[in-house]
């Protein structure tokens, strides 16, 4: 029962038993404090203090644990009781926080000072009667005086102004959302943000550059293809990179020759007829694809090669003649002959009558000289002394024409046979003269010539001329040319080779 008693007595009388025991008042921020001791304290324990301090003073609290602030920096803070650096209990007017403003070390807070600001006195930022604590830490709480954006570009001075001079600006513009490349590095701010105005500025060329668009806007609003940043008239549009590549003269003409409407609405056609239609002198004679004789280095130079490209090989004379010569339709739709006679009729003095392959006869390189005909390849070759003869012997008109080929027809005047042999003069004569003859009664006919009969004219036995289609005969009995011979007058039958002979008629071999 004692016991209680004395709980009793203690808990009835906490309070005043307290006070009593209490060194001194409390500082003016703690008097409310004053009649409830274990908010600070706690019996018999004097380690728990510091947590009892930590739980009014949330902010510090977290600050340590965060190590944040001073209170998380300063190395001594986590080994000291929080008595050590503010004692209590030493009147209404005391100033617990002990801070030595001289030898302060800001670098164990969240603010450094640097540049400008470690020259600034302390007042400038920590007001009095506030805490240390709650100075502004934003560039814009102490110099929005000097803001002279009028809050436009925001609360974050430091992206452009620096400690050391406000004044002097470093804004990196490449960390936004547009580069400044080449020229736009030299551009004062105000040129592009007029009136202090940062939001919703523009970035297509065209809302600066507008007054600069000699185009008028027919090219569009996209100048960037074209024009670049280091030098607005240095044009760097590659215009290979399309479907038209500019080469030779191509390159040097100006824009405006081919696009004189707007460029991305008006889709231009590759093709040279759409833009060298007045150049055009043939009138689409040789079609409109241009580009098969033209190129782009010359127009006038032709690059059409006739003798890869066609069929037909220009040589000598040929190379010369204008196009037209030969082409007179649309060459595209045409389909010339390639004989010489299609293009060449005029010009055959033979009216035809030597066929239509002029090229036997005629050359290239000039139609009128140097005519060399092969006679070899026709159904007369020239063999003998008719290689020697003029083509006006035997052709006596242009036409070349003759009806007769045969010897007699060119040399009835020298058949001093007179028919007699027939016109077959070929039989007997060769063209390597026309008194050597090689002609074989043995070989070539059914009657052989032996004895006398081998040193007997032709014309003994051959009498009668040819004349007409009727053909002569001549009986090989002996007394069809001996019949005057015949002494015997016919008595011993008509088969005199029985007792004569060829080499003399008088000797008699045979007696029956």
């Amino acid at each position: 029962m004692l016991f209680c008693g004395v709980t009793l007595v203690s808990t009835s009388y906490a309070a005043p038993f307290d006070r009593f025991l209490m060194p001194g008042k409390l500082v003016e921020s703690h008097k409310k404090f004053e009649t409830t001791c274990d908010k600070c304290h706690e019996a018999f324990d004097k380690q728990e203090q510091n947590k009892l301090c930590l739980s009014c003073h949330k902010k510090v609290n977290k600050d340590v644990k965060a190590k944040l602030g001073f209170h998380g920096k300063e190395p001594s803070v986590k080994l000291e009781e929080c008595k050590n650096c503010h004692t209590d209990h030493i009147g209404r007017s005391a100033n617990i926080v002990n801070l030595d403003k001289s030898g302060f070390d800001h670098r164990l807070t969240d603010f450094l000072l640097k540049g400008g600001h470690k020259k600034t006195r302390c007042e400038s930022c920590h007001a009095r009667g506030k805490k240390y604590r709650d100075a502004p830490h934003l560039c814009l709480d102490c110099h929005k005086e000097d803001d002279i954006h009028q809050s436009r570009m925001g609360k974050k001075c430091q992206d452009c102004h620096s400690e050391s001079d406000w004044k002097k600006t470093k804004f990196d513009h490449d960390k936004t959302k547009y580069k400044l490349k080449g020229k736009h590095k030299k551009v004062n701010c105000g040129d592009c943000h007029p009136n202090q105005r940062f939001k919703a500025t523009p970035v297509i060329c065209i809302a600066c550059h507008k007054v600069q668009d000699v185009h008028r806007g027919e090219f569009g609003s996209k100048c960037e293809k074209c024009h670049n940043t280091k030098k607005w008239n240095e044009i760097l549009f590659d215009h290979d990179k399309t479907k038209f590549k500019l080469r030779f003269r191509h390159d040097k003409i100006s824009c405006g020759s081919c696009h004189v409407k707007n460029i991305y609405k008006v889709e231009l056609k590759k093709d040279c007829y759409s833009c060298h239609k007045s150049d055009d002198k043939h009138n689409t004679q040789f079609s409109n694809k241009c580009e098969k004789c033209h190129q782009d280095k010359s127009w006038e130079k032709l690059t059409f090669n006739h003798d890869k490209d066609t069929k037909f090989r220009l040589t000598d004379a040929h190379k010369k003649a204008s196009c037209q010569s030969c082409h007179f339709g649309f060459v595209y739709k045409e389909k010339l002959k390639m004989v010489c006679d299609s293009c060449h009729k005029v010009d055959d003095i033979h009216n035809g009558n030597l066929g239509k392959n002029c090229a036997r006869c005629h050359s290239q390189k000039n139609w009128w000289e140097k005519i060399v005909f092969d006679h070899d390849l026709t159904k007369f070759p020239l063999i003998g002394l008719h290689g020697l003869a003029s083509c006006e012997a035997c052709h006596s008109s242009t036409d070349y024409k003759i009806k007769n080929p045969r010897c007699y027809a060119c040399h009835e005047s020298e058949d001093v046979h007179k028919l007699k042999l027939t016109k077959k003069c070929e039989s007997c004569h060769t063209p390597n003269g026309w008194k050597v003859w090689l002609f074989s009664h043995n070989d070539e006919t059914d009657y052989k010539l032996d004895g006398e009969h081998e040193l007997v004219e032709c014309v003994a036995c051959h009498k009668d001329p040819i004349v007409g289609k009727k053909k002569i005969v001549l009986s090989d009995k002996c007394v069809s040319c001996h019949s005057n011979d015949d002494t015997h007058s016919g008595k011993f039958g008509k088969r005199c080779e029985k007792c004569h002979s060829t080499d003399s008629f008088k000797n008699i071999t045979k007696l029956n």
